[in-house]
């Protein structure tokens, strides 16, 4: 089993897409066609502060990752936030999160990040066993204003 971490390529739009919605799934989200067309095409543009690293094995599309530098007041260099994690429940648990949240751990140092995180729902235990294995969670809550 070769596994590879790579930028998302545009020949990967459908099985992003079906990832995409296993994530949506998982977080009972509903976005529109629409939105997540956007977040595609997001993705692709090279202007446009998103990437998405795709993870395959022997050639199949089984995870992906977007993140993006963030400006901050408390350090020089800004941040990286690791937005969206999935992995093909297929292949959870081979090491797919692993090498995709290490993948954006070395962009976030190759742009002198001063720091990398993420956030997940505090009943995910199955993805913090993992991420706690980088580093124990902040303590910290997000607070959220709908505005739309």
């Amino acid at each position: 089993m070769s596994l590879e971490i790579r930028a998302a390529q545009a020949a990967d739009k459908d099985r992003w897409f079906l990832l995409w919605q296993g994530y949506l799934d998982f977080y009972r989200t509903v976005l529109s066609a629409q939105q997540s067309e956007l977040t595609w095409e997001r993705i692709l543009d090279p202007a446009f502060n998103m990437n998405c690293a795709i993870a395959t094995q022997d050639g199949e599309v089984v995870g992906f990752v977007t993140y993006n530098l963030q400006n901050s007041t408390w350090s020089e260099n800004g941040h990286c936030y690791l937005e969206d994690l999935f992995v093909d429940t297929n292949v959870r648990g081979k090491g797919v999160g692993r090498a995709l949240i290490d993948f954006v751990k070395r962009y976030a140092i190759e742009n002198k990040c001063s720091r990398l995180y993420w956030n997940t729902d505090e009943d995910n235990s199955t993805a913090r066993q993992l991420y706690d294995t980088y580093a124990l969670e902040s303590g910290k809550r997000q607070y959220r204003i709908p505005l739309i």
